[in-house]
């Protein structure tokens, strides 16, 4: 409450009769506000203080910084306090020079406290700030001393709780946030998410939130299926490109290797003189060279796809119905057979030969040259007159001492067979060396 202005007591209590806000005695708690026609009347003086009216204003009184105005407006206060106020014309209002009185100074801005200071203030109040010297202090300031020892314990606990909370989300966090609005997560991520939030680790979930997570957190059967799928995918891919890496270089290298052991051990037996009766199948006995093509292969009995042609060797046609002629033979067709792809592929080039192109037969006694003579670029494989004494096609017309190449065409596949035929030209003892064919 503030006191009455010494020679306003007269003022004061007209404020109280009349039901004046503004009155600087007037107090809410204990005066009622009596409802009057002219109540209105007393709200017009502001509420804050405008410091001393400049000289030039009339009406108007030197009053100290900071000390409230008067409650009453002195125009207003001629007015008649009995009946209602005369209509006249709105009088132009004074024109004030620049007020060059000291403006109010405003409270300082509350400062960032520490937890320290609020501690302190749970435990000894608010605390108002000095006033600079030769000011009015700002506002009352009263010191209430806490004496409840369970009070000042949850007030240091909550400002305690208060300082150690992390910061909120910052920017970029809500913006992911409103990124994500909407989008429906499984409830695995909304649990792991959870658990990272600033705010500190995630409450235990329930059993049934747990199950719940956990059945969140496993693989569909469709997941599953198409990652077999895709597992099973791969290891059929690399299992190919083993066996393709086998098919074309690893059989030719185990090939090569094994069909120059079969030739070295053919050329030691015709060193030592041996001459045996009858050629077991799988077993060498000539050597045949392509000089055209640059092939040396050897030569052994029998067609076997396992014992002699997988191991890089040429198979001489000696077994049942397709039983050919051997070279020294004095008629019929010496027929062989060997593969364009793959295991050594000893004929994959014979489709480059010409008519003309020499084809040499070495045994252990003498040299047979053949002459290449015709070919059939596709035959089914049942059509086995192709090797037989007169063979149709070849452009033989009676019997003669023939040659028959066989293989598989087209290429990397055994659909059809390819044919190439020759004729002898010369047969040269191995006493006298080597033929033209060779030496050249």
């Amino acid at each position: 409450m503030s006191a009455v202005r010494p020679g306003h007591e007269h003022e004061h209590e007209h404020g109280r009769q009349y039901g004046g806000e503004a009155g600087p005695g007037y107090d809410p708690l204990t005066d009622p506000l009596p409802p009057g026609e002219h109540a209105s009347a007393w709200f017009r003086t502001p509420t804050v203080s405008r410091g001393p009216e400049p000289p030039s204003a009339p009406y108007a009184e030197p009053q100290a910084a900071g000390e409230p105005v008067d409650w009453y407006d002195r125009e207003g206060y001629r007015q008649d306090w009995y009946g209602p106020e005369p209509k006249r014309e709105a009088e132009p209002a004074p024109v004030r020079a620049p007020s060059h009185a000291p403006v109010t100074p405003q409270p300082p801005a509350p400062e960032e406290r520490t937890p320290d200071a609020l501690a302190e203030t749970a435990v000894f109040g608010t605390l108002a700030p000095k006033a600079a010297p030769g000011e009015s202090a700002p506002g009352p300031s009263v010191t209430v001393p806490v004496t409840d020892d369970e009070t000042v314990a949850l007030r240091t606990s909550d400002t305690r709780r208060a300082a150690e909370a992390p910061p909120g989300p910052g920017r970029a966090e809500r913006r992911r946030a409103a990124k994500g609005r909407g989008r429906r997560r499984p409830a695995a991520a909304t649990a792991a998410a959870a658990a990272e939030t600033p705010a500190g680790p995630a409450k235990p979930m329930s059993r049934v939130e747990a199950r719940r997570a956990a059945k969140a957190a496993k693989d569909s059967p469709a997941v599953i299926a198409s990652r077999a799928i895709g597992e099973l995918f791969i290891t059929f891919g690399v299992l190919m490109l083993l066996f393709v890496t086998y098919q074309l270089w690893w059989t030719n290298v185990l090939a090569g290797q094994q069909s120059d052991k079969a030739a070295n051990r053919i050329q030691d037996d015709w060193a030592k003189g041996r001459k045996p009766d009858a050629f077991e199948p799988g077993q060498g006995f000539a050597i045949m060279y392509i000089p055209k093509l640059d092939v040396v292969v050897p030569i052994a009995e029998g067609i076997d796809k396992n014992g002699v042609l997988d191991r890089g060797m040429v198979g001489h046609y000696s077994e049942g119905k397709l039983k050919t002629a051997m070279p020294q033979d004095k008629q019929g067709n010496f027929a062989v057979a060997g593969h364009r792809n793959t295991h050594g592929e000893p004929f994959r080039y014979i489709n480059r030969l010409k008519p003309g192109d020499p084809i040499v037969v070495e045994t252990q006694d003498t040299y047979y040259t053949y002459e290449m003579t015709s070919i059939l670029p596709q035959t089914p494989p049942s059509n086995v007159s192709v090797i037989g004494p007169v063979p149709p096609g070849s452009g033989f017309t009676r019997p003669g001492r023939y040659i028959t190449l066989t293989t598989c065409t087209p290429e990397f596949t055994s659909t059809y067979r390819m044919i190439v035929w020759g004729k002898m030209v010369e047969e040269r003892p191995r006493s006298k060396g080597k033929p033209d064919a060779l030496v050249g």
